[in-house]
Parts: structure tokens; C-alpha cells; sequence
């Protein structure tokens, strides 16, 4: 954007946004009595006496004026009360004050922050006093019978991680010829689902036969050699575009691959496609229209991860990357009635990939199977402090016990049980809960202090809109498709107005919530939650806890779901008679137990017997 109209922007900002702007100092200032209102600051008549400390509200004044009438009106956008008196004298000295501290937005001395830099405080989800994570690495997959390569495409093409890469290590089916068969089922299905942004035809074909030419010659890399996978088009891919769905970064062209990127490719995995999201990551919409969920064509994917949900569903990747940091992994894996690993928050390294909230954030793993997520978490877990600018200073080392062949016998699930009795929660949540029994796992009753967690979105909404502060500011999020209210441009504007103080507060109440959840640990060993309940899906992503949905049955609807606030003026399809989809249950695990969640979430699979059955049409 030329300078100029960068200015003109700021300036009209910084007109409109002067209510805001006061609104952050409310509570900053002693009361004073009401008979008494205080002067402005008496202007300095020359320097202070040698040993004179810096005071506070003597620095040049700056910024709009502002009077005890904008006072009164920004006590409307964060829900506080001021006397008359405390107006004026707020007002009196707002441009002494406080103002001045938005210097470095809004200059003269303007400092741009990189993209790269991260907040200098962390997140660290353990607490003192929790129990140790696991403290060894072990990994021990499900006893596998041997399946013959099926003879049609389709059926190939379905098959988990596993399979495709015993297959593949036994040379009874070439990476070549599955990248090949993804390909083409890419390019015949993307039109109707609007799932693929690049597809990344060259470089899977070479990574493909170069994975043939290493398995010919005895360099065999794991389980996911010559395997395809799809990344959310928010991973890093040197000389390939990572537009975030978003219009202003369509032309977006990273010089470095994303950490789990390089991990994947080292481990042999062949990248066949840049899979859609949400722009900047928020539920299905992105510059090509909506990603539409294969089991139902009349609604939309979910998202964010709405690409790695779809394609992962229909058959067209072996496994795809996903990201969430308020259900973005959860929601599109239950519409998609796919398997989604949302690991530990500071498990996987997020080095290249886009930032929405620096203590939220995390990248998982999408597929069919719930072994197959846990292949790939193994390959993509650690830290990376030896990248580039240190990595992601929030990864942190861990270790992942996972061993299939251990019973379940005897494990403590957790559940509440109002919550199984009421809505988001349907048969299939409750009838899971009866597998947990018959598996001789020890179902117990747990209670949640009935508490405000979705508060704690304040920090979503206020680091999300630092994140993308300068797109703001410059109007770029004006070219986003979506622009309804509960869209990011909206949204980012109104977190423009959030208070500083209630920031605060709301980490605060983010300690205190991950206190709870570690007393709930001392009494069971995993939970047992209707995975979209709103209360469990927030607090366990403030948390950091690991969560893993698998599908647990089907359901009918008789509506098409949504991710979007109600529209009156575009309702939704109406079904009779109502459509059957799949339906998941989600597990949520303890802090950097992601084993115990798969040893578990393989038994249940198990059980359920509903894993393997397709979307009519693909």
C-alpha cells in the first residue's frame, strides 16, 4: 500500500477509534472526591530539580481530543461506570497520559513488528504440581492382518496410512502409481468440493518416485514413506504458494518449508496438495467459495481445517496436517466423520506456519483411522530450536508412549453426565459411553464449576487482531469473501476496543480454569465429551490438553449445519426425510498423553465397527 494511503488510513483509524482508544485507560486513574474535580496538569515552566523522578501524564500531549462525553460513551464497550468527575479528569489528561503510549502504532516513532515475533510471554500449560508426562518413547501399533492390494482404485485410495505404506514397503503398490491415483481424484473432485487450493503435481510426482527409487534400493524412511498427504494451505511450502484462503495473500510465495513440512518430507511423505481453510483460519469460507462436506453436498465442511476434512473424507490424500486453536480440528473432523488429532499445545512445532494466537495455536494430524493420526503425530512432534530464529520457542521436548497391544481394562473415563443428557450430545454419544463398559474401562461421574469459560475468548480475539493488526489497520481484510458480522474483519475491528485490564484478568482466569483441569486428572485417566460442546471445546484449547475425535456412528438431520451466525435472508436446506451422516465423540486426554488417548481411541474404533464406510458418490 503507497505510504499515503497507508497515512490517510491510520488517520481515519485513528478519528474513528478515539472512543476505543479512552476506553483502554478506564480504571487507570484514582477516583477523585466529586466536590473536587481535578485540573489539567499544569503546563512546565522549565527543567525539573536534578533528582526529579519521571512522573506519569507529563509527556507532550497527542492524538484527537477527547472530552468526558467520550469517556462516557467508551464506558459502554467495556462495561464500567465512572462518576462525572472521574470523566473530566480522565479526559482532562487522556492525551498526556495515555495516548502517548500508542506511539508505537502510531508514531512518530513507528516500530513494525515482524511477523516472526513472538509475544514475550508464553503459555506453558503445566502446572506445578502435575503429574510428569510420559518419560520414554514407545510405539507399538495394533496387530495388523494382512489385507491384499484391493483391485480398483477407489478402494486403494480409502485405505489408512498404515496399510498404504505397508503396501508400499512391500512393493506390492508403488508411491508413483498412489500419487498418481490421488491426483486424479484430486482434480475429478475439487469442483464440487472447492477442497483444493494448489495442487502440487510436480513436486509429487518427483517426491513420488524418488520414494520408489529409495524403497527399490533397501532406504526405507517409516510408515509413511511414499505416502500422499494434503497440508492446510497455512504450512510453508518453499516456491509454492500458502495463501491462507485469504485474498490479500493469494500472491504469497514462502522462500522456507513449514517445520512439520521438512519432517514430513524427511520421513518420505509426498505432498500432493495445498488442501482450503477458512480465511485466516476461521471456518469454511475461503477466495475460492465454501468447502462442502462430501456426506452432505449441501453444507458446508467446517472449518478451519475445511480442506484436510473434506479431501481426507472423500479419498483424494492418505492423511492431511490441520490446525486449531478453537475447534478447528475438532469440527471439521466431526462433519467430515473423519479421525482428528489436535495435539498437547507446545507439542508440535509450529515454525512456518501462519500465527492467529501465539498461546493457542497448534498443528494435528486428520485421517481414517485413529493409528494412522499417531503415526503422523510421532514424525512431526519436538522441538525445532535449531531452525532459523530459534523455532517455535513454545515447542517444547516430549515423549509418546503409545502401545496398542495393552489392554484397556481398568482405564478411568471421565464424563459429565448432564451433558450426555442434553444437546450437542445425541444416541451415539451416549452409546459410546456403553462401549467404554463393555471395553471394562471404569466409567466416572465428573462435574465442571459452572463458570464463564467463554471469557477466555478475549484472549483469542485480542491475539488474533495483534496478529493481524497491519492487514486491518490498511483495510486488506476488506477484500475478504467473508464480511458478516461474526467474520474476522468485524471481529478484528471490535477487538481494536477490548480492554488491556480485562486481557489480564482473562489470563488470570485461564490459570485458575487449568488448575481445575488438573484436579479433574488426579481422578480420571482421559474424558469422554460430546466433542462440540462449547464449554469443554474452549476450555481444554486455553488448556493446551490433547483431544481426539473418531467417528462413533451416524446421525440423522433434518437441517444443513453451519458454522456462520443465522442468516434469515439465506436459510438453510431443510431435509425430509432427514440425511444420514457420520457422528464422532471426542476424547481429551491429559498434557502430553496423546498415547493413552490412541490406545484407547484404537479399542473404541474397534467397537464402533463404523470407520470404514465411504461417502456415497466418491
Amino acid at each position: 500500500m503507497p505510504l499515503e494511503d497507508l497515512l490517510k488510513s491510520r488517520r481515519t483509524f485513528l478519528k474513528h477509534g478515539s472512543l476505543g482508544l479512552a476506553a483502554a485507560a478506564v480504571g487507570c486513574h484514582a477516583a477523585p472526591e466529586p466536590e473536587q474535580p481535578a485540573a489539567a496538569p499544569a503546563a512546565s515552566t522549565g527543567p525539573p530539580a536534578p533528582g526529579t523522578p519521571p512522573a506519569f501524564g507529563t509527556a507532550p500531549p497527542v492524538g484527537p481530543e477527547v472530552s468526558a462525553v467520550t469517556f462516557a460513551e467508551a464506558e459502554k464497550l467495556v462495561r464500567v461506570s465512572l462518576t462525572t468527575a472521574e470523566e473530566k479528569q480522565a479526559a482532562e489528561n487522556w492525551r498526556q497520559a495515555m495516548a502517548p503510549l500508542y506511539e508505537r502504532r502510531t508514531g512518530p516513532r513507528k516500530v513494525a513488528l515482524e511477523p516472526t515475533l513472538v509475544p514475550a510471554t508464553q503459555w506453558n500449560p503445566m502446572l506445578p504440581g502435575m503429574p510428569p508426562p510420559p518419560q520414554h518413547d514407545r510405539f507399538i501399533p495394533a496387530p495388523a492382518a494382512f489385507v491384499p492390494l484391493p483391485k480398483t482404485d477407489d478402494d486403494i485410495a480409502f485405505a489408512g496410512v498404515a496399510q498404504l505404506g505397508r503396501w508400499i514397503h512391500a512393493r506390492a503398490l508403488t508411491s508413483e502409481r498412489l500419487t498418481g491415483i490421488y491426483l486424479d481424484r484430486l482434480q475429478r473432485f475439487n469442483p464440487t468440493l472447492r477442497c483444493v487450493i494448489t495442487l502440487t503435481k510436480d513436486l509429487a510426482l518427483e517426491q513420488a518416485k524418488q520414494a520408489d527409487r529409495e524403497i527399490a534400493g533397501g532406504r526405507y524412511r517409516g510408515p509413511l514413506h511414499g505416502v500422499p498427504w494434503g497440508a492446510k494451505d497455512l504450512l510453508d511450502t518453499a516456491n509454492i504458494p500458502t495463501t491462507y484462503g485469504a485474498e490479500p495473500f493469494r500472491n504469497r510465495v514462502p522462500k522456507m518449508d513449514a517445520t512439520v513440512v521438512q519432517r514430513l518430507t524427511a520421513a518420505g511423505a509426498v505432498l500432493v496438495a495445498k488442501l482450503s481453510l477458512g480465511a485466516l483460519a476461521l471456518n469454511d469460507i475461503w477466495f475460492g467459495g465454501q468447502t462442502m462436506n462430501p456426506w452432505l453436498l449441501e453444507e458446508g465442511s467446517s472449518g478451519s481445517s475445511a480442506g484436510p476434512g473434506a479431501a481426507t473424507a472423500a479419498g483424494l490424500v492418505g492423511f492431511a496436517i490441520g490446525s486449531e486453536t478453537g475447534g478447528s480440528i475438532v469440527s471439521p473432523s466431526m462433519r467430515c466423520g473423519v479421525t482428528g488429532l489436535r495435539p498437547t499445545y507446545g507439542r508440535v512445532p509450529r515454525t512456518g506456519a501462519m500465527t492467529l494466537c501465539w498461546s493457542l495455536d497448534k498443528l494435528g494430524p486428520m485421517a481414517r483411522s485413529v493409528e494412522d493420526t499417531m503415526l503422523v503425530l510421532r514424525v512431526i512432534s519436538g522441538p525445532d530450536h535449531d531452525a532459523p530464529g530459534g523455532g517455535d520457542l513454545a515447542c517444547v521436548p516430549s515423549h509418546l508412549d503409545y502401545n496398542a497391544a495393552l489392554p484397556v481394562k481398568g482405564i478411568r473415563v471421565g464424563y459429565i453426565p448432564a451433558w450426555l443428557a442434553e444437546p450437542p450430545a445425541t444416541d451415539v454419544d451416549r452409546a459410546a459411553l456403553d462401549e467404554v463398559k463393555k471395553l471394562g474401562m471404569e466409567p466416572v461421574p465428573i462435574a465442571l464449576p459452572n463458570w464463564p469459560y467463554d471469557s477466555l475468548d478475549l484472549i483469542l480475539f485480542a491475539e488474533a487482531a495483534a496478529a493481524f493488526e497491519e492487514l486491518t489497520l490498511w483495510h486488506g481484510v476488506d477484500q475478504l469473501k467473508a464480511q458478516v458480522p461474526d467474520a474476522w474483519p468485524n471481529s478484528f475491528r471490535q477487538a481494536r476496543f477490548l480492554s488491556a485490564v480485562d486481557f489480564v484478568q482473562a489470563d488470570r482466569f485461564r490459570r485458575k480454569v487449568a488448575g481445575q483441569m488438573m484436579e479433574i486428572f488426579k481422578q480420571v485417566d482421559l474424558l469422554l465429551v460430546p466433542s462440540l460442546r462449547d464449554e469443554m471445546l474452549t476450555l481444554t484449547n486455553f488448556t493446551g490438553h490433547p483431544s481426539l475425535t473418531l467417528r462413533a456412528g451416524f446421525i440423522g438431520v433434518n437441517e444443513a449445519r453451519s458454522d456462520w451466525a443465522p442468516d434469515p435472508k439465506h436459510p438453510l436446506p431443510k431435509f425430509n426425510p432427514p440425511r444420514r451422516v457420520p457422528h464422532g465423540v471426542t476424547l481429551i486426554g491429559r498434557l502430553f498423553d496423546e498415547g493413552t488417548l490412541g490406545r484407547v481411541g484404537v479399542a473404541l474404533e474397534r467397537a464402533f465397527n463404523v470407520a470404514s464406510e465411504r461417502p456415497k458418490g466418491f
